[in-house]
């Protein structure tokens, strides 16, 4: 295969522009929102949240169908692409398309997004303004994915932080305005170096090119690609997070209510690991055998650390969001081991945490509801009041902590399993790795189950021994989130062959530049 050789050959479009029918409905529903009625009440507010749940619901069937029908995951390249002049003075492209690296996570973002929407079920204080908040993220996650633009894509990535800097701003706890702006100033500072990045690729070379395929065919050599490498890894690093710019994270969910926590940890987080994938691997493969060792060792670290951090932390969110820190390490260390295996582990790793994370942030929510406290000295015995809560807590703990048959047990094993197939690193620099990652493994149970320990047995609070337990609605919204967990724990082949095309495509190519940097001299580990 040639090294440089575009790992997205793009295909010709089809007849219904069906992924900008994805992006911009939800942006077009916020814009009717404001025309609404509103009021405190919840009576008054249920108009703009049925029209948001509603059109959230027809744009996740739609996503359905595309991929589940138009979309043939068999092919690695780039499918239903869309492409029109836009801004032709600025250079920016309306260009739009899917492979399997961006087509689970579209769906994924779509799943969530809804099923926040739902959860958000009770909010009645300035309802227009937080649905269509929710409407707009939406079409900005999808925009995310499917950007084939660099430009488009660095406008998507801005447009998606103002909805949650507002949503927390505005609806979240007592320290919401630090949480809240603590996450826009780390997020913007690192916006700032993915666009200095991106333009420099852009900019080099004889050809000025956006067109993320485009720049795939580009060679970038020596200290400028590492220093690009650099750049993209720092930006999407605090977007993943990355020790150690990981500390809005916490703020983040401690002060978010429950839906906007599903969105920060089932959505958010995965940006971060598609842009890696998608710029530092995609468009950066040397830079990428030079540097996977040290990816490798930053995904070690947010897996200790982050399971450490959590049993600091008494606040049942703030202990989730440790925990996701943890576990977005697997991420670093799956894309880091250089191999289809290791990738294909990462994706896995995504769409699991995705789905567990979404679902432990709204079951949170929902006791938290009924208790009005998220302290974990503060509460106890909650198993007995709340038997059915507790059952779906600890489900989601335990898929959480990798449990065989289910989907965290899959994606971490993959990863395991690319790192000792991968025979570019040291047997040392291997056994090392998979020693230490372990550790993260058996700190995961120690720190979940204890917590469940603490929150449902033990003795019971007098102030919640009337509460009620989930209702049908909340059912619904659980089983949607751990449904697909256990299915994908059962038979992972329905997550993996919709993106296994692409990820064999994209490790080829990096198996094909490893051997030229090995020529080099260059040896890891």
């Amino acid at each position: 295969m040639d090294a440089n050789m575009p790992i997205l050959a793009s295909t010709s479009p089809t007849a219904v522009p069906w992924l900008s029918v994805i992006v911009l409905l939800p942006i077009t529903g916020a814009l009717l929102l404001p025309f609404l009625p509103e009021g405190e009440s919840e009576k008054q507010s249920q108009l703009p949240r049925n029209l948001a749940i509603s059109i959230l619901l027809i744009d996740l069937l739609i996503m359905l169908f595309v991929f589940g029908r138009v979309f043939n995951p068999s092919e690695g390249g780039l499918q239903l692409v869309e492409r029109a002049n836009w801004l032709p003075f600025l250079g920016l492209e309306w260009s739009v398309g899917a492979d399997g690296i961006s087509a689970p996570l579209v769906l994924l973002s779509g799943l969530i997004t809804f099923l926040s929407a739902a959860a958000s079920w009770k909010v009645t204080q300035k309802s227009r303004l937080y649905f269509a908040l929710l409407l707009v993220q939406a079409s900005a996650q999808a925009l995310v994915f499917l950007s084939q633009d660099f430009l488009l894509f660095f406008l998507a990535w801005e447009l998606e932080l103002v909805p949650v800097y507002l949503l927390i701003a505005i609806w979240g706890g007592k320290r919401r305005l630090y949480a809240a702006t603590k996450f826009i100033l780390y997020t913007a500072l690192a916006s700032l170096l993915i666009l200095i990045s991106g333009l420099a690729l852009a900019l080099s070379g004889d050809n000025f090119t956006l067109n993320i395929s485009e720049l795939a065919n580009k060679n970038y050599e020596g200290s400028f690609g590492i220093l690009c490498y650099l750049g993209f890894l720092i930006g999407f690093g605090v977007k993943l997070p990355i020790f150690p710019l990981h500390t809005w994270l916490p703020d983040a969910h401690g002060e978010a209510n429950a839906p906007v926590s599903m969105l920060l940890a089932g959505v958010l987080l995965k940006m971060g690991g598609y842009a890696l994938l998608r710029f530092n691997v995609q468009l950066l493969p040397e830079a990428h055998q030079i540097l996977a060792p040290a990816l490798i060792v930053i995904g070690i670290v947010n897996v200790i650390y982050g399971a450490l951090n959590a049993f600091a932390q008494d606040n049942v969110k703030r202990r989730i969001a440790c925990s996701s820190v943890s576990h977005m390490g697997f991420v670093l260390l799956g894309i880091g081991a250089i191999d289809a295996l290791g990738i294909s582990g990462a994706m896995l790793q995504m769409i699991s945490h995705g789905l567990i994370a979404a679902a432990m942030f709204f079951i949170t929510g929902s006791f938290y509801e009924r208790t009005n406290t998220l302290s974990i000295p503060n509460m106890g015995g909650l198993a007995k009041i709340l038997p059915i809560t507790f059952a779906f807590f600890l489900t989601s703990s335990l898929a959480s902590l990798a449990l065989p048959g289910m989907s965290g047990f899959i994606s971490e094993i993959t990863v395991f399993l690319g790192i000792t197939s991968q025979n570019d690193f040291t047997s040392i620099f291997r056994a090392i790795t998979i020693v230490l990652a372990a550790i993260g493994l058996v700190l995961t149970p120690v720190y979940l189950l204890s917590m469940c320990r603490r929150v449902f047995f033990g003795p019971r609070i007098p102030a919640v021994s009337l509460t009620e337990d989930m209702n049908p609605r909340e059912l619904v919204i659980g089983l949607s989130l751990l449904v697909p967990t256990l299915a994908i724990g059962f038979w992972p082949r329905i997550a993996i062959d919709l993106y296994e095309s692409s990820t064999n495509l994209l490790a080829d190519k990096l198996i094909t530049n490893s051997l030229v940097v090995l020529n080099q001299g260059l040896t890891f580990g």
